[in-house]
């Protein structure tokens, strides 16, 4: 089953280049035939499971997004699907950043980790993988009040503004899912990478609007439960896409909590079975859960405590103030007053203005690329802010284009020089104005001289909003993603090799349509597969099963009760996986 073709869908063509740049080819062919043989396995025992303890749109979701128990879905046949519905679905590189991965799920793209895990961690994976995404997080968004959830999320999620130690830690997360998942990588590289990670998750820091969200993310997009704290059903896909936590989750010993607010300040442990999950009543309510959480955020705040989040993150942020003009860039300094309102903001290298989310024609970075900087605030004398003046305001002040001027804000701050030209919004405010020869200074310090170029003072009185990322993204070149080798195909063993093939072979032997248990001939091709794994590939457990499965051997069960004595690790999947075909 190769697909190559790329199902035509408009929201992915609407996808800007910082998001495409995550973009990966599925590469299908690339699935070996233990890959297709470990997603039937999960999906068989999750469907058989789930079905008693899952929310109903789950298996209905199943067959409306084209997701296969028998085949890994491929892109081209779950976007078909997923196009009905109103999403899309791409393959990406693993583990990407949060603030991308939230922007995905805001253009209604379900975003899809293509590597599949081997065998080993049949179930479970740190690193996102094809089981968790399109067996977890795909069937559900097939209900509208859960995908509508998921979209606004990815809309707010986008414009959380993450702290130096989240990037810090997703770049070690991101290592260690690569190394793991890597075939034949030393274990001293794992064990200081894992290290690391830990040091970094015991790391006391002030919790950042990124983890934050990410933790409302967590218990309900991956951990999450609705209905009754007594009789809660799964929804969330980690849950979803684990065969051990799906059953784990319904046990008493799992504290069942009501779903609130409260969740976003409940750390996790990706590494442990959690010990408490939070129940919501119904889909409805988390989207409420979610503007309360919202209402808490810089985007919607703005004010000292926005632009102090921006310059102690250290990344690509912007700024609203009062007048719409929006500032992007690497926030780095503010002054201000003795009421704590900023009245002098700074950014350090390439800055673009922008208003309603489109940059600002003349204002981009070829203009500001040595940062830019600006007072806000009223004017002294008049208790006015220079949008909120009308003609007569700005021509007592001798705001005259041409004129030279001088003013000075409530704080303390003063302006002299040349005054240029001004630029206003929709509702005719001056938000912009250009001074040459223009020297800004407060107190004994000069902030702006006439050595740094035209001075471009933004207009505003306060800060209305700050949020992660560039107001329009088109005004930076933020495609600087290298992709990772994650699910390329690696080299193989000569061994390994050996046993896809006889997967391969019990494969096509399901998959034709005379096949019968009685048939001798495929009877004795089946049991000459299996002395070939019980001789050359004595720790393998699922092809055995999967021969089980098609011929009823005793011979064949035997050696699995033997298996399960000799392999107690992987016991209780044999078991399973029996358990699968008697219930058949």
């Amino acid at each position: 089953m190769i697909e190559e073709r790329i199902e035509s869908n408009e929201l992915l063509d609407r996808l800007p280049p910082h998001l495409k740049q995550y973009i990966k080819p599925q590469n299908y062919e690339h699935y070996t035939p233990i890959n297709q043989a470990t997603w039937r396995y999960v999906m068989r025992k999750n469907v058989s499971y789930l079905s008693k303890v899952a929310h109903e749109s789950y298996i209905e979701g199943l067959q409306k997004t084209g997701i296969s128990i028998d085949n890994i879905p491929s892109m081209y046949g779950m976007n078909r699907i997923l196009k009905e519905i109103g999403w899309a679905a791409v393959a990406v590189d693993g583990f990407i950043p949060p603030n991308a991965f939230m922007e995905f799920q805001a253009y209604k793209v379900l975003v899809i980790a293509s590597d599949i895990r081997q065998l080993e961690n049949i179930e479970y994976t740190p690193a996102p993988d094809i089981i968790h995404e399109g067996a977890g997080h795909a069937p559900i968004i097939a209900s509208p009040d859960y995908a509508e959830y998921l979209r606004r999320f990815g809309e707010i999620g986008a414009k959380a503004i993450s702290s130096a130690h989240d990037m810090e830690m997703y770049e070690a997360v991101r290592e260690l899912s690569i190394l793991k998942e890597a075939e034949g990588t030393a274990k001293i590289k794992i064990d200081a990478i894992e290290k690391r990670v830990e040091d970094l998750q015991n790391k006391k820091v002030i919790p950042s609007e990124i983890s934050l969200i990410r933790n409302l993310h967590w218990w309900t997009v991956e951990y999450g439960m609705v209905g009754t704290v007594e009789n809660p059903k799964i929804y969330g896909a980690g849950l979803l896409s684990s065969i051990g936590e799906s059953e784990w989750c319904m046990k008493d010993e799992v504290k069942k909590i009501a779903y609130s607010i409260d969740a976003a300040y409940q750390d996790f442990d990706i590494t442990k079975p959690q010990p408490q999950l939070y129940v919501t009543p119904d889909f409805a309510y988390l989207q409420e859960v979610l503007e309360e959480f919202a209402n808490t955020m810089a985007v919607r705040k703005g004010g000292w405590r926005g632009l102090n989040k921006l310059i102690e993150s250290k990344q690509l942020g912007t700024i609203e103030i009062s007048t719409g003009l929006q500032v992007s860039g690497n926030f780095t300094r503010m002054i201000q007053n003795e009421d704590n309102e900023v009245v002098w903001f700074e950014t350090a290298g390439e800055t673009a203005l922008a208003y309603r989310e489109t940059e600002v024609i003349g204002h981009g970075i070829s203009r500001h690329s040595n940062g830019f900087r600006s007072p806000l605030g009223k004017l002294k004398g008049i208790n006015l802010a220079i949008e909120n003046m009308g003609p007569r305001d700005l021509a007592a002040y001798n705001f005259y284009d041409g004129k030279p001027i001088k003013f000075e804000f409530e704080s303390g701050i003063k302006v002299k020089g040349m005054n240029v030209t001004g630029m206003r919004n929709l509702k005719g405010e001056l938000m912009l104005i250009q001074f040459n020869d223009c020297t800004v200074t407060y107190k004994d310090e000069i902030l702006f001289s006439p050595e740094d170029g035209d001075f471009d003072m933004a207009v505003g009185k306060d800060i209305v909003s700050a949020f992660a990322g560039a107001a329009d993204y088109l005004s930076f070149n933020l495609v600087e993603h290298q992709l990772s080798t994650l699910g390329d195909v690696a080299e193989i063993s000569e061994e390994e090799k050996q046993l896809n093939l006889l997967y391969a072979e019990v494969r096509a032997l399901r998959e034709r349509p005379s096949l019968t248990a009685e048939s001798p001939e495929n009877g004795e091709k089946l049991i000459s597969i299996f002395n070939s794994v019980k001789d050359m590939f004595p720790n393998d457990w699922l092809l055995p099963i999967e021969i089980y499965e098609l011929t009823g051997n005793k011979e064949v069960l035997d050696y699995l009760q033997i298996l399960k004595s000799r392999r107690p690790k992987v016991a209780h999947l044999i078991v399973s996986g029996l358990g699968l075909i008697n219930n058949d």
